[in-house]
């Protein structure tokens, strides 16, 4: 697997590198916003790791235009902020996770390794008019091509999986983050908000209902 770190601080790409490497990993680096996004769109990597604050492009406008152009590629990012409006506009601009300044090499690479972890057969499922097509991740309304990232995918497969059950955002976040310490399970409204508006569901139209203060359920009806 290759890894892209689009970081300005040599000693943490250094870091980060070396320890990658011995992990097996294939890794590419750059040191400013606008090298980070050039070699995200020409480089075949598969997954980045990117810092919020970058030289000549900022990390958000960087995740912005990879999202743009690769819909599935999964980013991290690498950040000393830690408020959660700074958390959301991560997200909407298409990252898939985040990790505060200063982690553990040990902790990035199990949010790393979740992102490589093997996917289940694939299957064809419906919700619906909704219809997921796991070996193409496709997603059609309709009959409609809609295009989501990779965990706004895995988040409506997971409820149109367990439809019929209420799908708590504890249980989400172990079950499809695979994260099983303390973690802002508030990130998932921003996920499901992004869904429903790709989907043109309305937030109490019956295919998937908030259970307020739980989480969501997913019915035919």
């Amino acid at each position: 697997m290759h890894i892209l770190i689009v970081e300005d601080e040599k000693g943490i790409v250094d870091f980060l590198k070396q320890g990658l490497e011995e992990e097996n990993y294939t890794v590419s680096t750059a040191f400013d916003g606008a090298e980070g996004l050039k070699k995200a769109l020409e480089l075949p990597v598969d997954l980045v790791l990117l810092d919020w604050m970058l030289p000549k492009m900022q990390g958000i406008e960087v995740c912005k235009n990879i999202r743009n152009e690769k819909s599935n590629l999964p980013i991290i990012f690498l950040t000393a902020k830690d408020t959660v409006q700074e958390t959301i506009e991560g997200l909407k601009a298409g990252a898939n996770d985040y990790i505060k300044k200063p982690f553990s090499f040990e902790e990035l690479l199990e949010r790393i390794k979740i992102h490589f972890r093997a996917k289940d057969e694939a299957k064809i499922l419906t919700l619906g008019n909704i219809t997921i097509d796991k070996s193409k991740f496709q997603v059609l309304v309709d009959n409609n091509e809609i295009s989501l990232t990779q965990r706004e995918f895995e988040l409506l497969e997971y409820l149109i999986k367990n439809k019929g059950t209420v799908c708590t955002r504890n249980k989400i976040i172990e079950d499809v983050w695979d994260i099983h310490f303390e973690y802002d399970t508030g990130v998932i409204d921003v996920f499901m908000n992004a869904i429903r508006k790709k989907l043109n569901l309305t937030k109490d139209q019956d295919l998937i209902k908030t259970i307020r203060g739980v989480g969501y359920i997913a019915n035919d009806n």
